[in-house]
């Protein structure tokens, strides 16, 4: 069955089989990461259009454990499509192969359509992406720059609260992302025609660097919050100061101090190809943040 299945799938992938890649089926969406960022809005935009969502977590009623492969096949069981969000990065060590494990063992299960999320820049991201081309079933690379909601969904709340942002970044411009694009786009490759074998590198409107963004966020909530410039080395040995994991601190610093470097300093269309819209301005998603409250103090 297994062989094919492969066969099915890869054979030339005409204009018509991409077109038809990701049609409505009544089996289940599985979304990996279903409670995080991107995934938990993913699940949420597939269940308002009536379709079947199964949550990838450690937590969930079948559990998706990244670190116990044992939990992968029963959460693939009767599964037509998968959102891959990998835990706790794509560019992680041991990422791809993870992951590439993964995308064979779906492919093995019968899943026809797999949609990951991966990073731009980052060669480990990369590796990723190719090694979910090799597994055999139909696929779309969402390649996304920084998420803007790291400043208040993520690690970076707590000093954007503090009222200073310390990080060892200069003046790099970065296309600040909405998760929320993010999901319409990986909703739309699960949902809809034509996106099957695309690679949508995703990004915000305009260049911005981080003291631009903590400006906008300042300027937004009505508070004052500063940035500030700090050598890498000092950063990472604050965060070890207050006991954050090492394995976060060596992403933390491949972040900071690899893929920051001016490489990703443009934008890309890739929300615009798959939405046809323009993606949401850093400055929309700071205003809707701060009218929910979120850093007030």
């Amino acid at each position: 069955m297994f062989s094919l299945t492969r066969r099915r799938l890869n054979r030339g992938m005409t204009t018509n089989e991409n077109n038809t890649a990701s049609a409505t089926t009544d089996t289940p969406t599985l979304v990996l990461g279903g409670t995080g960022k991107t995934g938990r809005r993913v699940a949420e935009r597939l269940t308002a259009l009536g379709r079947s969502v199964r949550i990838g977590s450690r937590t969930a009623a079948v559990p998706f454990d990244w670190t116990d492969r044992a939990t992968w096949q029963p959460a693939l069981d009767g599964i037509d499509s998968v959102y891959i969000s990998y835990q706790p990065d794509i560019a992680a060590p041991g990422g791809a192969e993870e992951v590439g494990a993964f995308a064979e063992l779906a492919a093995a299960a019968g899943v026809r359509h797999l949609v990951l999320l991966s990073g731009r820049g980052e060669p480990e991201a990369q590796d990723a992406e190719a090694r979910v081309r090799a597994a055999g079933t139909f696929w779309t690379v969402v390649r996304a720059s920084f998420f803007a909601q790291n400043f208040d969904e993520g690690e970076f709340l707590g000093p954007v609260l503090s009222g200073e942002v310390a990080l060892p970044v200069g003046a790099v411009g970065e296309p600040f992302i909405d998760v929320d694009d993010i999901a319409d786009v990986a909703v739309a490759a699960l949902t809809e025609d034509g996106h099957a074998g695309q690679v949508y590198e995703v990004t915000g409107p305009r260049l911005l660097t981080f003291a631009d963004a903590i400006a906008e966020i300042a300027r937004a909530s009505g508070r004052d919050i500063t940035f500030v410039q700090v050598p890498l080395e000092a950063y990472t040995a604050v965060l070890t100061e207050y006991g954050v994991p090492a394995e976060v601190i060596d992403l933390l610093a491949f972040l900071f101090g690899e893929v920051l470097d001016g490489r990703n300093a443009h934008v890309s269309d890739g929300v615009q190809r798959a939405l046809g819209r323009a993606p949401r301005d850093f400055s929309d998603y700071a205003n809707e943040a701060a009218a929910r409250g979120i850093w007030k103090v």
